[in-house]
């Protein structure tokens, strides 16, 4: 793998009690955030209802989402 791309695996949680749902819907939030940071986020597959995705970018990008992802909760944390 280059080393200006950055991969990771992810479950999303799908269809589980509230609080895993709390927690589904903040999981989204970070990969809208990552798709508008300019990474790539790919279906792998799906077994059931757990899906294995596959996030991909330049380092670029990855540091656009960093930096995204710590305005987001330095927002939430002044709330």
């Amino acid at each position: 793998m280059p080393n200006d791309t950055f991969s990771v695996r992810a479950t999303a949680l799908v269809g589980q009690p509230q609080d895993t749902c709390d927690a589904a819907s903040e999981f989204d939030e970070i990969l809208a955030l990552a798709r508008e940071s300019g990474m790539l986020i790919t279906l792998d597959g799906q077994i059931g209802r757990e899906k294995y995705q596959s996030i991909a970018g330049s380092l670029h990008a990855f540091r656009r989402f960093a930096e995204a992802l710590c305005n987001n909760f330095g927002q939430r944390a002044a709330m």
